[in-house]
């Protein structure tokens, strides 16, 4: 009996060489339908049956996250009122391994009378679903990885991957970029990166640690230990940034001095400090404090007055990395 090791060995060898072999032999069809997907006016629908459900669910989940508007439309619920959804202006991907799964196959009359544009992607050539459609794409799968029970394994590995090529051709087709698809996952880290902004996670208000310029050093402890923030931000009357002191600077004066509490804050401050507008994505708060080696940056407008101040931690806690 082979070890369950070389067991799994053999499915992922079957399921690589049929990627590889797809890559290699690629169907010039595939052209055709990224062509297909990017003329289309209205929302991608995609359908399979059974295994090939889950990735026709990928493949319009991945499309609509990527700029293309897609639905996913179980071929019995279509029978049912689902092919509701279909006006005119879509086009069909329906994806099955034998090409003859029925509750696919009937689709296409129905289709073709709406004149909505169908794609293919089977196993196999010469089969009823790619015989009936506009463009028809052949995985060319050989066998299933386990040669026993057949289950959909190497067949449905191969349709998902074909089913990620063509939505990033698409993407290529499109010129989608980064920014945009950052807008479809605000919630996710690449969103976080590109859309927060230092107004989105900067203190304000009564926690900014505000300094006055004829303030005393023990003064501007009191203030530093109470907002919490590791530094205090020293101002004029209009509260235009004059500099800047730090817990740095403090441990470094307490090294240096005897008593250095009475000493005015104007003398020991850093009269240049590096700053930021509050306009800025929060990741380039983030470069600038790693590239300057520091973990509070004053945020001020055109004309230096105050708005804000933003803590490294608060920008490690919104997840930015």
């Amino acid at each position: 009996m082979k070890s369950l090791q070389a067991v799994m060995r053999e499915v992922l060898h079957a399921e690589a060489m049929a990627l590889h072999r797809l890559s290699e032999e690629l169907p010039d069809s595939s052209e055709e339908a990224v062509r297909l997907l990017a003329d289309c006016k209205g929302r991608v629908i995609v359908t399979g049956m059974g295994k090939m459900s889950a990735v026709a669910r990928k493949f319009a989940a991945t499309l609509c996250s990527t700029g293309t508007p897609a639905s996913f439309m179980h071929p019995s619920e279509a029978h049912h009122g689902d092919l509701g959804m279909v006006t005119g202006r879509e086009l069909l991907v329906a994806i099955s391994n034998s090409g003859e799964t029925s509750e696919i196959v009937s689709l296409i009359p129905y289709m073709k009378r709406h004149q909505v544009p169908v794609i293919a992607i089977t196993g196999k050539e010469g089969n009823t679903l790619a015989r009936n459609s506009d463009c028809s794409i052949v995985l060319g799968v050989e066998r299933e990885a386990d040669p026993v029970t057949e289950a959909p394994t190497t067949s449905t590995t191969a349709a998902m991957a074909m089913c990620d090529a063509l939505a990033i051709a698409l993407v290529h087709q499109r010129g989608f970029t980064r920014e945009q698809f950052a807008l479809f996952h605000p919630g996710g880290q690449l969103g976080r990166r590109m859309l927060l902004t230092i107004g989105d996670l900067m203190h304000s208000g009564d926690s900014l640690p505000l300094v006055r310029q004829n303030a005393l050093l023990r003064e501007a402890i009191v203030v530093i230990s109470r907002k919490g923030l590791g530094a205090g931000l020293v101002t004029d009357a209009a509260n235009h940034l004059l500099g800047i002191i730090t817990d740095g600077d403090l441990r470094r004066v307490l090294e240096k001095q005897h008593n250095p509490l009475e000493t005015p804050v104007l003398e020991l401050l850093n009269r240049d400090p590096v700053v930021i507008d509050a306009s800025q994505l929060a990741v380039e708060a983030l470069n600038l404090m790693r590239q300057k080696s520091i973990t509070v940056l004053p945020v001020t407008d055109s004309t230096r007055v105050v708005t804000g101040v933003v803590h490294l931690h608060d920008l490690l806690r919104a997840g930015l990395q």
